[in-house]
């Protein structure tokens, strides 16, 4: 990974824990981190216990990417960072970020868990920030690992002491589960027991998620922020799915995750593809500039919980959906709500992001469901790019 990004380089268990490292070297305990609200709850918690005050950023309506035009400048002034998102792959637009992190002196950081193989001026994502974080766990499939990319390399020992200082020791038992784990999901695959398995986890109180959203817990919350910043205080809201997030690798992890990142670029080819294929539907919007290897591509659906069901039915699971906005399942107790809510909202609520993988069964189910594609309020329909002509 240095040598595809010419940075260096420092693995860590989750990208969310990369994350937390990165938060807690640049920005001093109080400050305010400006950040998307349509982003994994996961990530919120992250900076809340790393002593910030999350700013949710307005959005674009189209693709969920950051409106920097729309961010005031008493925001700005106010910042201590600028946290991307880059959400399901599709750039924010960092050039501009940086040019504004720059001015007000503060530090970029890139969340590139989405986003391996995304370009932006024929320059990796995670290339522009001070920092960048990504996960091996999306585009590899490894469900475990990444990496903390520094743009300074005299950073890394210090990084390294901090990450060491997270870290669980490794568990013959957490071996053993991840090494069974792909080979227990393709059976209950095989056997189409999908269904089964999910009921008999909530039964057993296994699956921490009953909504999109986790439950935030208000009480609690303020508790552990007063502690902040203390990763093991938010634990129970970080850890959800993914237990081993602090988890030191063992040798079954490296090597497994090793070896599906040598295959990486068919992945992202794999990838690129079916964005290229979905980009063409009249759900998808034009984007100008070139296709990217999307890990998951944002379809804009009328009805969207139709949609979602009439893939379930052909076995086609919807995930990564976040909605509502941070702001309006947080509240301003806990974030400073975006300027412009609304494209936020409507992009949550429309967003229907498939597996390009997939590409071909998505579009057999939304046409014979005849889905209508959703439209951002006030833009005017447009006929569906040439195949491969844009992005999402």
């Amino acid at each position: 990974m240095g040598r595809r990004l010419g940075r260096e380089c420092l693995y860590v268990p989750s990208c969310r824990t990369g994350l937390y490292v990165a938060l807690r070297h640049w920005c001093p305990p109080g400050g305010r981190v400006l950040m998307s609200p349509v982003n994994d709850d996961v990530i919120f918690f992250v900076v809340l216990a790393a002593g910030l005050r999350p700013v949710q950023a307005p959005l674009n309506a189209g693709d969920g990417s950051i409106d920097t035009a729309a961010v005031p400048d008493s925001v700005w002034r106010g910042l201590s960072a600028v946290i991307t998102t880059n959400l399901y792959g599709n750039p924010d637009p960092v050039p501009e970020l940086r040019a504004r992190c720059d001015q007000l002196g503060i530090p970029l950081i890139e969340d590139a868990a989405h986003a391996i193989g995304s370009e932006v001026a024929r320059r990796p994502v995670g290339t522009f920030g001070d920092a960048s974080v990504f996960s091996l766990s999306k585009h590899t499939g490894a469900k475990t690992g990444g990496f903390l990319a520094v743009a300074d390399p005299a950073l890394r020992p210090a990084l390294e002491r901090a990450r060491d200082e997270l870290l669980e020791p490794a568990r013959l038992s957490a071996e053993i589960s991840y090494g069974l784990r792909p080979y227990a999901e393709a059976g209950v695959r095989g056997l189409r027991l999908v269904r089964a398995a999910r009921a008999t986890q909530r039964l057993l109180g296994l699956e921490e998620r009953e909504d999109i959203r986790m439950e935030l817990r208000p009480g609690e919350l303020k508790q552990a922020m007063s502690a902040a910043p203390a990763l093991a205080d938010f634990h129970s809201w970080i850890r959800v799915d993914m237990h081993d997030y602090r988890l030191r690798p063992g040798g079954l992890r490296l090597r497994r995750t090793q070896r599906l990142l040598t295959r990486l670029d068919h992945r992202l080819a794999a990838h690129l593809a079916g964005t290229r294929r979905l980009s063409a539907t009249e759900w998808a919007l034009p984007r100008p500039g070139p296709a990217q290897p999307l890990f998951r591509v944002p379809l804009l659906v009328e009805d969207r919980d139709a949609a979602i069901a009439a893939l379930a039915r052909r076995r086609i699971t919807v995930g990564y959906l976040y909605d509502p906005p941070l702001d309006a399942y947080a509240g301003e107790v806990f974030t400073d709500p975006s300027p412009a809510p609304a494209p936020a909202a409507w992009f949550a609520r429309h967003a229907l992001p498939v597996d390009p993988l997939r590409a071909e069964q998505v579009i057999s189910v939304l046409t014979e469901l005849r889905a209508r594609p959703a439209r951002p309020p006030g833009r005017a329909e447009t006929a569906p790019p040439t195949q491969g002509e844009h992005g999402v």
